[in-house]
C-alpha cells in the first residue's frame, strides 16, 4: 500500500491549536481531505460515518483517550485494520509498548515537523 495523498485522514486532539498544526503539516505533505475530532468518542462517531484511510490521534484526551480510541478501533470488525498513528508529549517506554501491543502502526513524540510526520506516515504505508 503506497502513500495516497487523496486518502481521507482523521486527526483527533482535544487541543484546537494542535489540530490546526497537524492539519497544516498534512497540507504541506499534500493531504487535503482532513477531518478533525476533539476526543476519542467524537472520532469513533466520525469513523462510523466516513471511510478514512488514516487516523492520527493524540494520546491524552478526555473523556476518551487516544489509547482507548485505538483499542476500540482495533476491536471493531470494520475498522480493525485502519492505519493509526499515536501522538504524545510523553516518550514513556511503557506507553510506546502499550500502544504497540494495542496495535498502533506508528508513534510520534511532540514536538514534530512535516518531515517527521511524512516519514511516519510513509512508514505506515510502506512508502
Amino acid at each position: 500500500m503506497s502513500l495516497d495523498l487523496s486518502t481521507p485522514v482523521l486527526i483527533v486532539d482535544d487541543y484546537q491549536t494542535m489540530l490546526r498544526i497537524i492539519r497544516n503539516l498534512l497540507k504541506q505533505i499534500g493531504f487535503n481531505d482532513v477531518d478533525e475530532a476533539k476526543d476519542g468518542s467524537e472520532a469513533l462517531g466520525k469513523l462510523k460515518e466516513k471511510k478514512y484511510g488514516l487516523v492520527i490521534s493524540d494520546w491524552n484526551m478526555a473523556p476518551m483517550t487516544g489509547f482507548e480510541l485505538l483499542q476500540q478501533v482495533r476491536a471493531d470488525a470494520e475498522l480493525g485494520s485502519l492505519p493509526f498513528i499515536m501522538i504524545t508529549a510523553e516518550a514513556k517506554t511503557e506507553n510506546v509498548v502499550a500502544a504497540k501491543q494495542a496495535g498502533v502502526n506508528n508513534y510520534i513524540v511532540k514536538p514534530f515537523n512535516a518531515d517527521t510526520l511524512r516519514s511516519k506516515i510513509s512508514a505506515v504505508f510502506g512508502g
